[in-house]
């Protein structure tokens, strides 16, 4: 994503909200960098667990991280509550491209955004395999209309 493209709240069919915690600040106030990649596991991951039956504790089947990427352009800082927006930006047989915007409440453009690539693989043996039925069905609801 590149600044021309930003996405703006509308972009986004799927919000989570994320409180911050204490422990999210930084010694600069703010919210420590790599905290927002938790952030982006936590939109995610509920939404597969949610509406896509994904089954994290004795599935099959799970969604290993093989890229990621955040642009900050603001910051959040405790106690504050994140809006997260989750979009499909790519879907293939055995990996998705989620794109997230980390806004503030109620504003129109993120604060932060990025993207996250999850490959699915069989568990016991970790090999690429095809997304499973169920979660690309609930995938196929994030993908924005052409």
């Amino acid at each position: 994503m590149t600044e021309k493209t930003a996405a703006t709240r509308i972009d986004y069919p799927r919000f989570l909200e994320i409180p911050t915690r204490w422990m999210d600040n930084d010694i600069y106030g703010h919210v420590n960098n790599v905290v927002y990649y938790s952030y982006f596991d936590t939109v995610i991951n509920e939404y597969l667990i949610r509406e896509g039956g994904l089954d994290i504790q004795d599935g099959d089947v799970v969604g290993v991280c093989a890229e990621s990427h955040c642009a900050f352009r603001d910051s959040f800082s405790f106690p504050e509550t994140i809006e997260a927006g989750l979009r499909v930006g790519h879907l293939g047989r055995r990996s998705v491209r989620y794109e997230i915007g980390l806004f503030k409440e109620g504003a129109d453009q993120p604060a932060a955004e990025g993207h996250f690539v999850h490959v699915f693989v069989e568990r016991a043996s970790m090999t690429p395999v095809a997304i499973p039925e169920a979660i690309r069905a609930a995938l196929e609801k994030l993908v924005p209309a052409p």
